[in-house]
């Protein structure tokens, strides 16, 4: 082929023009588009994509340093602006046209996996996942000849070996996400290439299709109604005939009764009027049980009072909580808050609280102050009889000052004891009260101390 043929192959390629021109106008910049437009009905391969792509950013550069013009009249196309439209459709036709790739694959597969370890499946739906990774996984083994689809079925062997009546027995979701990895692998290892190996990627596609619909169809919690969330997870097992109304109010007070945690907080989560879910709270406060810790301490970090309150019945059961709760001692805007906060503190007893408490004792709110007071007592950390001793001293109200002294009389030492005895004589009863219960501890103190002590 002459020199001649060969320009002219270059032109019908779209590669003519390529180098940068000196004169290019609209109608040069177009005449060049139309051969990457070529270019691309052309192409074949990944490098003819590439090529092309290579054309398109020799125009696309041509065109930003070309000076068009600007028509004058406004409802005028800009020709600037209709060849920039052209060079971005460009652009998007030829990424549509490129791949698929393996990474493809692999990233629908663990996408896949996600959507399974993000989902809660109902006991209907869990048998459905594992069939659709299965049948996934045995696509994958066809095409491929590997054999990643044996572990999905040993497992559910094994399961249904260990059920008494269980043929049908799922894999377990760690098995299910395990053989989903697995698959990311295989496809990986197999260094597909987008071009020769085409017909293998489209298969491998078109399986993790069938598994997301697979995924898709199954099952899952959020399918169901309440009520029916509620009947699977066999809340209602315990009703048999009921006085209260709704019934799911007989229901709860059952599992109060029975203990159940899980029950309670299952209903609060599912129940979402006011009422249920403040029956729900109002039992988790009563129950005390520190199974609910996790859930409370959620609620408690968005200020929920009633959580706020479970966590103090816990006790030390809701340690890890104080950090938060203490977050809360200085919320001056909110005395409601702080109330049942110093109060939750108090009855967990951690004394990493006891600082921030005793500097509440000089806060200005008169109604406040005693729950502080009254937190120090419950906690016993002898480092706040001196702060308590002052506020018994010193403090003018009333109810401030009894709060002191009750706390002095919780921490019990011979310290702690003293400094609220030495008001016996006061004027105010409720001091006067406290005063004598703790001179009276003192005495008893020392009748058992002579008690113990060795006769001569």
């Amino acid at each position: 082929m002459s020199d001649g043929d060969d320009e002219s192959a270059a032109e019908s390629d779209g590669t003519a023009g390529s180098d940068e021109p000196t004169d290019a106008t609209p109608d040069t910049l177009n005449d060049r588009l139309d051969g990457v437009e070529a270019d691309l009905d052309a192409a074949g391969t990944e490098a003819d994509l590439d090529d092309v792509e290579a054309i398109l950013d020799a125009v696309a550069a041509d065109l930003e340093d070309t000076d068009l013009p600007v028509p004058d009249d406004e409802d005028e196309e800009d020709p600037g602006e209709a060849l920039e439209s052209r060079v971005s459709d460009l652009r998007d036709d030829l990424e549509a046209q490129r791949g698929p790739y393996a990474e493809d694959v692999t990233d629908a597969i663990e996408s896949a996996s996600a959507t399974l370890t993000g989902t809660r499946w109902t006991e209907q739906g869990r048998p459905e996942v594992a069939d659709a990774v299965a049948a996934f996984a045995g696509e994958v083994d066809e095409v491929l000849g590997t054999d990643i689809a044996d572990d999905v079925d040993a497992d559910a062997d094994e399961d249904a070996d260990a059920e008494d009546d269980g043929a049908d027995a799922p894999a377990d979701p760690e098995t299910l996400v395990e053989t989903l990895a697995d698959a990311v692998a295989v496809v990986a290892d197999a260094d597909l290439d987008p071009d020769d190996d085409a017909e293998a990627i489209a298969a491998l596609l078109e399986a993790t299709e069938g598994l997301e619909a697979g995924l898709e169809d199954a099952q899952e919690w959020d399918d169901l109604e309440v009520n029916e969330q509620l009947m699977a997870e066999g809340f209602y097992d315990v009703l048999g005939h009921y006085k209260d109304f709704p019934p799911e109010l007989s229901a709860l007070k059952e599992w109060e009764k029975r203990g159940r945690v899980d029950m309670i907080l299952l209903a609060k989560d599912s129940l979402q009027s006011e009422f249920m879910q403040g029956h729900c709270m109002d039992a988790l406060i009563r129950m005390a049980n520190p199974d609910a810790f996790e859930e409370m301490h959620q609620l408690a970090q968005r200020r929920n009072k009633k959580a706020i309150k479970a966590l103090g019945r816990m006790g030390a059961g809701a340690d890890e909580a104080v950090e938060t709760l203490i977050e809360y001692v200085d919320a001056d805007s909110d005395p409601g808050l702080q109330k049942v906060t110093f109060r939750a503190l108090g009855e967990i007893g951690s004394t990493e609280a006891t600082q921030a408490l005793a500097d509440k004792l000089e806060m200005d709110n008169d109604n406040v102050r005693p729950y502080a007071a009254r937190a120090l007592g419950l906690i016993g950390d002898t480092r706040a009889i001196d702060p308590l001793a002052a506020t018994l001293e010193s403090d003018g109200v009333e109810t401030v000052r009894a709060a002191a002294a009750w706390a002095l009389r919780q921490i019990g030492t011979q310290d702690a004891l003293e400094a609220a005895a030495a008001y016996t004589d006061e004027r105010s009863y409720l001091v006067q009260h406290e005063a004598d219960l703790a001179a009276d501890a003192l005495d008893d103190g020392d009748a058992d101390a002579d008690a113990e002590a060795p006769t001569a």
